[in-house]
């Protein structure tokens, strides 16, 4: 006969404990018994309104092992001191530890005792005690833990956790009273309605086991989108709602002419360097571009200058353009899809107006820190158009943060090579208390949209976030590697709700 289970012997227990002494602390009654197996037998209880039970949660202050040392033959210092009280003439250092017989209590002993001024030092060097008597609080303190459990003096507390002699742990307890439906013993139950009993009528007598709809069901194992999968889908239908059209961006691998020169970035800046740029090995270069005629125009803007443009007049090396990096922002695939838009004709025999979007992965060599990855998510947006100004970019952007609930923009001019002019985009975060960059904005330049072929008249604007920082602001991380990369915790990815950028 198998025996009964730890649970099955607590739930009578508790049944028989409680029928002499109402209300009813666990801690008293089952001092032996863990917390987890009391509440899965009070549950069974409860669910059978058997019993009534409140949870009861404090902290409780235990001694390490350290602790319980000093507890017992008093703190480091003073057995520094009592060992050269008692010593005629001091001691010195070596002399001092063959006393007290250990290393370490003597070390970190003389410098709390130095500290108190319970020793000194003498002429000739040796060590020793400037007091008749010393009061050893840490002990006493200590021997007050050991007997309450607690103390009330905080600060003394964290001095002693600081110090590693104590550890403070949740302890969790019950208070029971009885049910409605309580009895010594839990009655038979049928789980399930029989062919059976309907036959024979047993179910008219029988006491059905009620359904716990509190109850866990079992862990499926399910898959899970991982945050920022699911803050990009919040971006994206924000796109979709605004009448955008997704930008294809499964090429990782970019020339410089389209990652730099296209956006009249000169081939000396410095984002072009190695130290912020990954360039590729093998192959090392690419072939040109079959548009021979934005290739000259691109050579001449940077060169000599066109479309009302002085340019960067320095000669431009086409060995630079044909260099494979990988890309170090999405604006590249901007830069594409607004060349192909130069080739389109509209009814009027001009390109029409397109809204562009993009949201992928992109490379900079950049140290890893706390708030900076090798790579990250760039979330782009694009609109082309006749008529544009800049209070128009500066309603949109209030218009497409709104979507995401961050409100109050305020911007601040800046330089990008491709965009005049150019904005920071700044948000007052409640949290922080103060304003935080949250985005890069500006109207692209007549030397990066005419060398395409785009008609003077057209305007585009460009806005760029990156994907983490909204991320990491709704889920409360304050560390970029446990959102990405390989110290991310599948709980963490598993666990986390669905995310709505228009709540906070």
């Amino acid at each position: 006969m198998a025996a009964p289970s730890v649970e099955g012997d607590l739930t009578s227990q508790v049944l028989h404990a409680l029928d002499k002494t109402v209300p009813l602390s666990s801690t008293e009654a089952f001092p032996a018994s863990t917390s987890t197996d009391l509440k899965a037998a009070l549950d069974r209880l409860a669910s059978r309104r058997m019993v009534e039970y409140e949870t009861i949660q404090r902290e409780e202050v235990h001694l390490e092992p350290e602790g319980e040392q000093i507890a017992t033959h008093g703190s480091h210092e003073a057995r520094v001191f009592e060992a050269l009280r008692t010593a005629v003439g001091g001691l010195t250092i070596q002399e001092l530890e063959e006393t007290i017989g250990d290393k370490n209590v003597c070390k970190i002993g003389q410098g709390k005792a130095f500290k108190v001024k319970w020793i000194a030092k003498t002429k000739d060097g040796k060590l020793e005690a400037i007091s008749d008597s010393v009061h050893d609080t840490a002990r006493e303190q200590l021997l007050s833990i050991q007997k309450t459990r607690s103390l009330p003096d905080q600060k003394a507390l964290a001095d002693l956790k600081k110090r590693k002699l104590v550890r403070v742990q949740k302890v969790i307890s019950f208070t029971i009273n009885k049910g409605s439906n309580f009895a010594l013993e839990i009655p038979d139950e049928a789980t399930d309605l029989t062919a059976e009993m309907l036959t024979n009528g047993a179910w008219k007598t029988a006491t059905f086991k009620p359904y716990n709809f509190q109850a866990l069901g079992a862990d499926q194992q399910a898959g899970a989108l991982h945050p920022l999968n699911k803050v990009r889908s919040e971006i994206r239908n924000i796109f979709f709602e605004l009448g955008f059209e997704e930008m294809p961006t499964d090429s990782f691998v970019e020339t410089g002419f389209w990652n730099f020169d296209t956006l009249f970035v000169p081939q000396q800046h410095p984002a072009r360097d190695l130290q912020d740029t990954f360039y590729i090995s093998d192959p090392a270069v690419a072939g040109l571009p079959s548009d021979q005629t934005y290739w000259e125009n691109v050579k001449a803007v940077h060169q000599d200058g066109k479309y009302g443009s002085i340019g960067y007049r320095y000669p431009w090396a086409p060995e630079e353009a044909q260099r494979l990096v990988l890309r170090t922002h999405t604006t590249s695939v901007s830069a594409n899809m607004l060349h192909q838009l130069a080739a389109r004709k509209g009814p009027d025999g001009r390109p029409p107006g397109a809204r562009y979007f993009s949201i992928d992965r992109v490379f900079r060599n950049e140290s890893v820190d706390n708030t900076h990855l090798a790579e990250f998510h760039q979330v782009e947006g694009i609109i082309a158009d006749y008529n544009l100004s800049l209070g128009g970019l500066m309603e949109f952007m209030d218009v497409f943060f709104g979507k995401m609930g961050i409100t109050g923009l305020q911007y601040k001019p800046a330089y990008n090579p491709y965009t005049e002019p150019s904005m920071e985009i700044f948000s007052y975060h409640p949290g922080l208390k103060k304003l935080v960059e949250i985005g890069n904005s500006g109207i692209f330049r007549p030397e990066m949209l005419e060398a395409m072929g785009l008609p003077k008249e057209m305007r585009v604007f460009g806005w760029g976030l990156s994907l983490e920082r909204p991320t990491m602001i709704r889920y409360g991380i304050n560390n970029i590697r446990d959102l990405l990369g390989h110290k991310v915790d599948l709980s963490f990815v598993q666990k986390n709700p669905a995310v709505q950028l228009s709540k906070a």
